[in-house]
């Protein structure tokens, strides 16, 4: 009996410690929990659907515009870096390069007045960019008048950049890896600026790294995966709804593609702000972060 007894007094801790491993198991991970909250208080989809309908009205448009006064050779170019960058073939773009092509007849003083107006409207896109980033940072809102050059520079780089997409991509004449890398350096690139630009520089260069990496790696995979769905997804949209369709299935693309980045720049502030990467960057970790796992520790 004293045996059976004495088995029995040490049968309830183990069952207990079972029970805490089960409970433990079900509740998530700090940093899940922490990465959930951080997608939260940016709002990720609703900012990744404002950027893409910032995009379609404002960048789209201005595209028309450049394409406007902008040489055959230019116009070709053009269209195939939207080919290379959405993925888009076909049907769809005959018809973008038929849009682009059409543009021409309009260099005008009033063209060249609706460019300008073009611009300028395209700098909403940049201000809701230039938003997302200071959400990610939980940083307050910048003065117009320290940041509103910096929008139209982002959209002229921006511009030049788009421009180069398909040479870049096919590594200017090297061969698929020279381009897929040269696309991955230069998508990294441009998000690392594009924070530190929008930012105004009030965070360092070294903290916007991982944003940059995981936001221009995803923007590049999914430019390469495009290439197996939009086809597809174009034409289908292209028979059964008409001209519209490709417009639902391009907006649909955008959102992606901006969840994508924001989710990017959310993780890659996680990153920069853990103890391991203020280790390596050799920089002591943001007190705010902290703080924040301070209080979701139990």
């Amino acid at each position: 009996m004293s045996s059976g007894s004495g088995g029995d007094e040490h049968r309830p801790p183990r069952f207990g410690r079972a029970r805490s491993v089960l409970a433990s198991a079900r509740r998530p991970a700090p940093a899940v929990a922490r990465l959930m909250e951080r997608l939260l208080a940016v709002n990720t989809l609703e900012a990744a659907t404002r950027l893409a309908a910032q995009a379609f009205l404002t960048a789209l448009p201005l595209l028309m515009a450049v394409a406007a006064f902008a040489p055959a050779g230019w116009k070709s170019l053009l269209a195939d870096s939207v080919r290379s960058v959405v993925g888009v073939r076909g049907k769809t773009l005959e018809e973008l390069r038929r849009t682009l092509a059409a543009s021409g007849t309009t260099r005008k003083p009033s063209g060249a007045a609706g460019l300008v107006v073009a611009l300028i409207a395209a700098t909403a896109f940049s201000r809701a960019l230039q938003t997302v980033c200071e959400r990610c940072w939980s940083l307050p809102r910048a003065r117009m008048r320290v940041t509103a050059w910096r929008w139209l520079l982002w959209v002229l780089v921006w511009l030049a950049v788009l421009f180069v997409q398909a040479p870049l991509r096919k590594g200017f004449g090297a061969g698929i890896v020279s381009g897929l890398v040269l696309s991955l350096l230069s998508s990294v690139l441009l998000w690392w600026w594009t924070q530190h630009l929008l930012l105004g520089g009030r965070v360092g260069w070294l903290p916007l790294l991982p944003g940059a990496v995981l936001a221009g790696a995803g923007a590049v995979a999914l430019g390469y995966a495009s290439r197996l769905v939009m086809p597809r997804a174009m034409d289908r949209s292209l028979a059964d709804f008409g001209p519209l369709g490709p417009v639902f299935t391009l907006l649909s693309w955008l959102i992606a593609a901006f969840l994508v980045v924001v989710a990017g720049l959310v993780i890659g502030r996680l990153v920069a702000s853990s103890t391991w990467y203020a280790r390596l960057v050799g920089r002591p970790p943001d007190p705010r972060d902290s703080n924040a796992r301070a209080k979701d520790a139990p």
